[in-house]
């Protein structure tokens, strides 16, 4: 799924994760595939993306870079990879109580088979994670 990298992918990549759960018959995993995404997205998206642009995000077509997700079923594992354009492979930090971001990453972690991040000569890079799908058959 192509995406501009602007706030509102995180959204549509929900929905669409969500989409391709009910159409797989793997919705008892569509919640934590859900999340997951979403966290992956965000992190898509504040690295590459517009964060705070118009009102109309239709004034910003052509302006924005993509985000891609991919999901793919391989044996029992689900397989989520997003791209963005930054070459920077993402942090996991530590986030204070009162910090209101910092944990997607601690949460993918907690999610997942396992994750990773592979930076690609072409460019940007890959954030990947794997989740068991054996108790959703």
């Amino acid at each position: 799924m192509l995406i501009a990298a602007l706030p509102s992918a995180v959204g549509q990549a929900r929905a669409y994760a969500r989409w391709v759960m009910g159409r797989w018959q793997l919705s008892a995993i569509a919640d934590t595939v859900e999340l997951l995404v979403s966290e992956l997205v965000t992190n898509a998206v504040k690295a590459t993306g517009v964060l705070d642009g118009p009102a109309d995000e239709r004034l910003l077509v052509g302006k924005v870079r993509p985000v891609y997700l991919s999901l793919s079923e391989l044996a029992q594992t689900l397989l989520i990879e997003v791209w963005d354009a930054s070459s920077t492979p993402p942090l996991r930090r530590v986030a204070s109580d009162g910090d209101e971001t910092g944990r997607g990453l601690m949460l993918v972690q907690m999610l997942s088979k396992e994750w990773g991040c592979e930076v690609l000569e072409t460019g940007g890079k890959v954030v990947w994670c794997k989740c068991l799908i054996t108790e959703a058959i």
